[in-house]
């Protein structure tokens, strides 16, 4: 599920660079996914 949020989030941010829509909105939200993505990728590696 975290990657088809990531892709669709991906996909929207390119199209805000190319058709300049809401591109602070996509870019914060880009921006959200990655931390998230990262918070959850170190602690699944924490876990023994």
């Amino acid at each position: 599920m975290l990657w088809t949020i990531v892709a669709i989030l991906l996909v929207m941010w390119v199209l805000g660079l190319v058709f300049h829509i809401a591109g602070g909105l996509i870019h914060f939200l880009l921006v959200a996914a990655v931390i998230v993505f990262i918070f959850n990728f170190i602690k699944g590696r924490a876990r023994p």
